[in-house]
């Protein structure tokens, strides 16, 4: 039974190699070893070896960069979006240090998307603050926020490399989050985003729009925020709706 023979050879390969990593043999940014050096260790074929390493690269586990060879990945953040969660609270219950560095805070006009986002009208002042964001030191997201022009005017105020403007909002200007709409999409990194966030021009990255809502539905908050492609990953829980008219 040939096609069994192969998947326990692949699949014994992949396990061994899997294990290395999580055991801190093989640490992040490590290169693995050759394809000849795990045809030898191994005793299998080549094509054995390239299904295996296939394996790791589809769960994250290591990278091929290409002319160089194959590199230990760092493990991706997960964020859940079940729960209206700013950057800082998110970091901190995945156990990441989270810091900031703005780049720049301004009174702009705000045009037709923020306008409509915000319940305002085009061209009224609000207040625009870019940031990066980092979890242990590296960049993860490249964050726009807008504010109405009042309460954006104080959030300006203070030391935003420290203070998130979620806290800021709820426990120091008494505007609570009630909930948010959300809008994820998959893009390619613009220039400025790139330079940001570290990467390459055009890599793949998660773009999302957020709009957050206070008390009667008001909205206080509108982001677009740009996370790292090869870093992040979101998940949900989904509950299914049963039809009244479904059976067995």
């Amino acid at each position: 039974m040939p096609i069994a023979h192969d998947s326990l050879l692949y699949s014994r390969v992949e396990t061994v190699l899997a294990s290395e990593i999580a055991d801190g043999d093989l640490k992040v940014g490590d290169q693995l070893p050759t394809e000849d050096s795990l045809i030898s260790r191994f005793a299998v074929s080549r094509i054995t070896v390239r299904r295996a390493i296939q394996n790791l690269v589809s769960r994250g586990l290591v990278e091929i960069h290409r002319g160089k060879g194959t590199f230990v990945a760092a493990p991706k953040i997960t964020q859940n979006l079940a729960e209206l969660s700013g950057f800082v609270e998110d970091m901190h219950a995945l156990g990441r240090k989270p810091t900031a560095r703005v780049i720049g805070k301004e009174v702009v006009t705000a045009d037709a998307t923020v306008a409509s986002r915000l319940a305002l009208t085009r061209g009224e002042r609000v207040v625009r603050i870019r940031r990066v964001r980092l979890a242990d030191g590296i960049p993860l997201s490249f964050d726009e926020t807008f504010l109405p022009l009042e309460i954006g005017k104080k959030i300006i105020t203070n030391n935003l490399k420290v203070e998130p403007i979620f806290s800021l909002l709820e426990r120091k200007y008494d505007v609570p989050l009630i909930e948010a709409e959300y809008k994820l999409d998959a893009v390619l990194a613009e220039t400025e985003v790139a330079a940001a966030l570290k990467v390459k021009p055009r890599s793949p990255i998660f773009r999302i729009e957020r709009t957050s809502y206070s008390t009667g539905g008001r909205p206080v908050d509108y982001e677009r925020l740009h996370y790292r492609g090869d870093l992040v990953q979101f998940v949900t829980r989904l509950v299914r709706k049963v039809s009244r008219q479904a059976s067995n």
